[in-house]
């Protein structure tokens, strides 16, 4: 059976480089990569190639709940797609398209079935609208 897929997006008004750039590099990372101000990304390891691997610490500030992401990159076009594997099988697809002087960030990923949906979509579009929040203020 194959898992319901969600869809995610934002258009940032950046040129793809700059864009890019925030969205691979572990400093980048660490600085949008979360949902909420309660939590942090405080270390990030990406190996941005296919069979390379990313992983991210995602926690809150407090300390009182953590987890890591982590996932291994099936397809990575620079400046315009990147595919990767979660550890639990599921895929993610994000996209990156120049229009005019803005950089639209499409992601496609497969749901879990533990959380709504909407729960999902809504805390993985909070980390897209934060990188959008990040990337604008540079």
């Amino acid at each position: 059976m194959t898992n319901q897929k969600i869809e995610i997006e934002a258009t940032i008004s950046a040129d793809p480089s700059k864009v890019w750039e925030c969205w691979t590099s572990p400093e980048h990372i660490t600085q949008w990569n979360f949902a909420i101000a309660e939590w942090c990304c405080p270390k990030v390891t990406n190996d941005l190639r296919p069979g390379g691997t990313y992983q991210a610490r995602m926690e809150a500030r407090d300390g009182s709940f953590g987890f890591d992401f982590e996932a291994v990159y099936d397809e990575v076009l620079k400046g315009e797609k990147i595919v990767y594997t979660m550890t639990d099988g599921r895929k993610a697809i994000t996209n990156f398209k120049k229009v005019g002087s803005n950089t639209k960030v499409n992601t496609v990923f497969d749901a879990e079935k533990t959380n709504p949906l909407e729960m999902q979509k809504s805390g993985w579009q909070a980390i897209l609208d934060n990188f959008k929040r990040y990337v604008e203020s540079r």
